[in-house]
């Protein structure tokens, strides 16, 4: 069972504002084609209700609401879709390990800063 990500939705059903990048489009088109399968009930993937919170959130700016509505709840009448909650353990625990992550992520770039200026010093 595959885990089925909001980016997904987004990429295949967002209107672009500005031309999409060869890439973009494959990635459009292939977001698509996985929704397709879903729909059909030929693929079995799993979710969470964070996941479709976020679908709903992003796309509810440039979605009808009637649509919107028709996507989100036939997600969950569709039986090869999993919707699992998130417990507030899970949460919190994710979350932490973001933060750690961009902490990480942060002290990696100014360590980085912090080489080039050395490098521009030693010139």
């Amino acid at each position: 069972m595959r885990f089925l990500d909001a980016n997904v939705f987004v990429y295949a059903y967002c209107k672009p504002k500005e031309q999409l990048t060869q890439k973009e489009r494959q990635m459009k088109e292939q977001a698509k084609r996985i929704i397709s399968i879903v729909s059909q009930g030929r693929e079995q993937v799993t979710t969470t209700v964070v996941h479709l919170s976020e679908i709903v959130n992003i796309l509810k700016h440039g979605m009808p609401l009637d649509q919107l509505t028709i996507i989100s709840q036939g997600l969950f009448m569709l039986d090869n879709v999993k919707i699992i909650g998130i417990t507030g353990e899970a949460y919190f625990a994710a979350t932490e390990f973001g933060v750690q992550a961009i902490e990480s992520n942060g002290n990696i770039e100014k360590s980085k800063q912090a080489e080039k200026r050395d490098h521009k010093q030693s010139r």
